[in-house]
């Protein structure tokens, strides 16, 4: 491929414009079609959606007003109190923007001393755009606080707290994701000393996402997709794009350093780094094939989305990226920059390889000459690293815990949730029936409101709304557990196994699931806790049969899963002491959230072991290509870790930078995320593969290569290393066998 590519260059680039822009148009003409979030979700959330949709009532997004007494005396009975909720009701029913709207006398929504009152309504049209329509309903109850200031009147809901979020944080996430970009290139700038070598891999990346985006939008007819699946697509491919290309870049220059002609120094850097990404690109595509088992639709969008990205830089860079190096030439090295790069020029010049460090070389020493010491002082450090994380506690993050106090909406979500104990996030019980007006349907409908209370599972007030020509109800249910999770999904437990087949469930031909945050938050965990071990059990598997079909050896194919299962051990570790305990996490502006986010565990195994094999493949096919080109094991080692070291530094750099800007943001679960990536990634470049993977290999010696005969019939997808020609010899002649650096340990 690498061969064609640079005979017709023209060719090669001309089609890779032709097709991110083909796919780019075809993209936006189709249009994007997201996943629907509930009807994505498992268990009685879905079901709950289904019967809405059927319906035709798509799911209504639900606000709340609270009227309350400011400090002093006075109640709800009040004349001026009662005015101020008809004026809230009078005033977001004359924005047309609403339905349902509900008194708090007719429902009882007082509170314990008569002193707080919810108004409820529906916001109309669908509930996934009801942000963007809420803001006249904000100004109506704004203007209603202003006319009665001697009481508070707020409002909150699933409209009304979305459009917030998306003004405190839509910057937020663009600004980060807009980071990456010069982040990434002003590190590549510094690696390569050169503006057209660093802006090589910046483009190329850019162009797979912009390719994938185009696929991905034609693709979501089939599998819907998400923001979020957007934003690890372009997290995955950027990472990946400027791995690859960085990979395949340096080998190439190397390989001209060293005396080969560039058609030659091309055709090798094709040969070795070209086919290392494309077994690192499939590796990384059946770790991202990983999310497909937890059926959820944004893991599921965000799965298909990165396996698209991925493969599509793999295309890339070793179809068009061999051709602009053939087109370039020497002007790849146009736009040096003073001062910076200077390391890895020097290497260059000197004919060893490019990032082949004296830091790296030095580190190198001590771990080779005493592999077992190293293997047990780094394997063990690691392990005590991961230790903690036999004790990790996953949740959903409640709104308070995700986002902090210092927003106006987190603070009247707290302040209705005091006034009514799990009023902001209530149950809801969305009731089907051939008749809601049927005796039968209405007599059990308020035995559930009964005995809601009167099973401890709520306080009250229980609210019904009926939608008659629909045949359907839902009841909101206030969990008496509040913001405590453990206590409220007890409460929805004893709704969903006592009370409803207690009074809905006698009713021939009622459906009654039950949904709603808290609802949710079990259901998504139940999910992902049984998906955790397919998920595990297909990427470990696939991940192996990779290795063992692409290096044919038992001992790299075993050690490969293990160093990389050590890896996400201490990320979770790490995760569990900073984010559950609290150890340092002031110093990442973590707040005492007690736990792990739910979906970050099994989200980050799969991206971290799909990035983790990159780096693991890279430097493997190093060391035994020097194994096949004569060198001793001990030999190859050294000769395989110096001479990937910069590269694999490098764009472990870039990762870790690009990682820990997501690590800054405000939510807390984007700042788990950052700082998860972030330390596995630098523990995988650093102690895994420059301390754990040398000392161990050392340690194996000739027992790295080896296959059980009754494996020796698997397919050969091994590359002949020892046919690469070999440098020139300073006076022109053919150089001798690589000289083996093992004498020196």
């Amino acid at each position: 491929m690498g061969g064609w590519s640079a005979r017709h260059r023209w060719a090669a680039v001309g089609g890779w414009l032709l097709f991110v822009v083909l796919v780019v148009l075809l993209g936006q003409a189709a249009g994007r079609h997201d996943v629907d979030e509930d009807t994505s979700m498992p268990g009685e959330v879905r079901q709950a959606a289904l019967v809405q949709d059927h319906a035709g009532l798509q799911g209504l997004a639900g606000e709340m007003v609270l009227v309350q007494v400011r400090g002093g005396s006075g109640t709800a009975d009040d004349p001026a109190f009662r005015a101020a909720v008809t004026d809230v009701m009078s005033s977001v029913r004359a924005t047309g923007k609403v339905t349902a709207v509900q008194s708090p006398y007719a429902t009882k929504a007082l509170s314990a001393d008569h002193r707080s009152a919810l108004v409820r309504f529906d916001m109309l049209g669908d509930k996934k755009t009801a942000a963007d329509r809420v803001q006249p309903v904000l100004d109506a109850v704004q203007a209603a606080q202003q006319r009665h200031s001697a009481l508070r009147i707020e409002e909150f809901g699933d409209a009304s707290s979305d459009k917030t979020l998306n003004n405190a944080f839509g910057s937020d996430f663009t600004t980060a994701e807009y980071s990456a970009l010069p982040v990434a290139l002003g590190i590549l700038l510094i690696a390569f000393g050169a503006l057209v070598a660093a802006l090589l891999p910046v483009v190329l990346a850019m162009t797979a996402f912009l390719a994938a985006s185009g696929v991905v939008a034609l693709v979501s007819h089939s599998v819907p997709m998400s923001d979020t699946a957007n934003s690890v697509m372009l997290l995955v491919g950027l990472a990946v794009g400027v791995d690859y290309c960085l990979f395949y870049l340096r080998r190439e220059r190397e390989e001209r350093a060293a005396g080969h002609d560039p058609a030659t120094a091309l055709r090798i850097a094709a040969a070795t780094s070209g086919r290392a990404i494309l077994i690192s690109g499939i590796t990384v595509i059946v770790a991202m094939a990983g999310m497909l088992f937890t059926g959820i639709g944004d893991f599921k969008a965000m799965g298909v989305a990165t396996m698209i990205v991925v493969a599509i830089a793999v295309f890339g860079s070793v179809t068009v990226l061999p051709a602009l190096l053939s087109l370039l030439g020497e002007r790849v090295e146009k736009g040096k920059v003073p001062l910076l790069g200077r390391i890895g020029r020097a290497r260059g010049r000197r004919g060893t390889p490019a990032g082949s460090s004296r830091f790296w070389r030095t580190v190198l020493r001590p771990v080779l000459r005493n592999p077992k010491a190293a293997t047990v002082l780094a394997g063990g450090t690691l392990a005590v690293i991961a230790l903690p994380a036999f004790g990790m506690h996953t949740a959903n993050l409640s709104l308070d815990q995700e986002l902090g106090h210092h927003l106006p909406i987190i603070q009247t979500y707290d302040r209705i949730n005091a006034a009514f104990p799990g009023g902001p996030d209530p149950a809801h019980v969305i009731v089907k029936a051939d008749a809601i007006d049927a005796p039968a349907v209405r007599k059990a409908i308020a035995d559930f409101r009964t005995e809601a209370v009167a099973s401890g599972a709520s306080r009250g007030p229980v609210t019904v709304t009926v939608h008659g020509p629909q045949n359907e109800a839902q009841i909101d249910v206030p969990l008496a557990g509040g913001t405590d999770r453990h206590e409220a999904e007890a409460d929805v437990r004893l709704l969903r196994d006592h009370v409803r087949p207690d009074t809905l469930g006698k009713v021939a031909g009622v459906q009654a699931p039950i949904t709603g945050e808290t609802a949710s938050s079990m259901d998504f965990n139940h999910k992902i806790t049984s998906s955790v071990l397919p998920v595990f059990a297909f990427v470990t598997v696939f991940a192996f049969l990779l290795m063992l079909l692409s290096f044919r050896s038992l001992t790299i194919a075993l050690t490969s899963i293990a160093l990389n299962l050590l890896s996400v051990g201490a990320a979770y570790g790490i995760l569990t002491v900073v984010f559950q305990h609290g150890w340092g996490a002031s110093l990442v502006g973590a707040t005492g959230t007690g736990a792990v986010v739910a979906w970050l565990p099994l989200f980050l195994f799969v991206i971290l072991f799909g990035l983790s094999m990159d780096y693991h493949v890279f430097v493997v096919s190093r060391i035994r290509e020097a194994r096949m080109r004569g060198l001793t094991t001990k030999g190859a080692i050294e000769h395989g870790i110096t001479g990937s070291a910069g590269v694999v530094t490098s764009a472990a750099v870039i990762m870790v930078a690009v990682f820990s800007i997501f690590g800054t943001l405000s939510m807390q679960s984007m700042k788990q995320m950052g700082v998860g990536l972030a330390f596995a990634v630098l523990i995988d470049a650093t102690v895994i593969r420059g301390v754990l993977l040398p000392s161990v290999m050392a340690l194996l010696g000739e027992r790295n290569w080896y296959l059980p005969r009754w494996l020796r019939g698997l397919p050969d997808l091994t590359h002949d290393e020892s046919s690469l020609p070999l440098p020139p010899a300073p006076g022109g002649a053919p150089a001798g066998p690589l000289p083996d650096p093992a004498h020196r340990f």
